[in-house]
């Protein structure tokens, strides 16, 4: 019996909920301004056109972080609706934050465990594309099993993407880009049109951990593919 079927089995989460210490800013952000971006979680497909005033071409994003990569590619990108999901509540604020600055309409926010928010409130068929940029890697081996990208969870990505529609994944773990590379391989619905890894795109923006890490000789990797 799966887990949306009433079993009492826990599910292993790919993330622990550390809320970290908010700045006033951050705290005030979120409560005056989740009600005008944030949409709750619930166990129903979303209406997109409601929840935006407009049909647009719907892109998810998993794990915001700070939400600046967000905020640019909203703002770069007007004509696309972006649905970012999040547990952490100070990155919330901060994406609050910078959405009230850019006087931006076109996202919005779920704080709720992603694979829930996939699973009951995404559609299939129905997305253009998907975020997921610097996953937890959980470097430790015994920690792996909380890697949110793994076959189950990447097969239910694709079957909410529309004919077409992409998978963007970026890391700065080698070993857990590789990993990701050998399970959207092995997904039957999804197609790499790369040989193998692919260059970072203008699209995505390299944030400013990425910019340090270069300097330091570190490296980062994109995995896109499409959905067959």
């Amino acid at each position: 019996m799966s887990d949306s079927e009433g079993s009492t089995h826990r599910p292993v989460r790919s993330f622990v909920l550390r809320q970290g210490r908010f700045s006033p800013g951050q705290q005030q952000a979120r409560e005056r301004l989740m009600p005008r971006f944030g949409i709750d979680y619930a166990p129903a497909p979303l209406d997109w056109a409601k929840a935006f005033g407009r049909e647009a071409p719907r892109i998810l994003e998993i794990g915001f972080g700070m939400g600046e990569t967000t905020a640019r590619i909203a703002e770069e990108n007007p004509g696309n609706d972006y649905l970012g999901v999040e547990v952490h509540g100070p990155g919330v604020g901060a994406l609050l934050r910078r959405l009230e600055e850019r006087s931006l309409t076109n996202v919005r926010i779920v704080q709720h465990d992603a694979v829930e928010v996939v699973r009951e409130m995404i559609a299939p068929d129905s997305l253009t594309g998907i975020h997921v940029f610097f996953p937890d890697p959980w470097p430790k081996k015994r920690h792996h099993k909380r890697r949110l990208l793994q076959p189950p969870f990447v097969a239910l990505l694709a079957s909410r993407l529309k004919a077409g529609g992409y998978l963007h994944a970026a890391t700065d773990w080698q070993e857990y880009a590789e990993e990701i590379l050998t399970v959207v391989s092995g997904t039957q619905a999804l197609r790499n049109p790369h040989p193998g890894f692919a260059a970072r795109p203008a699209s995505r923006p390299e944030t400013k951990f990425e910019q340090r890490g270069r300097r330091l000789g570190h490296g980062s990797w994109d995995i896109i593919v499409e959905r067959t």
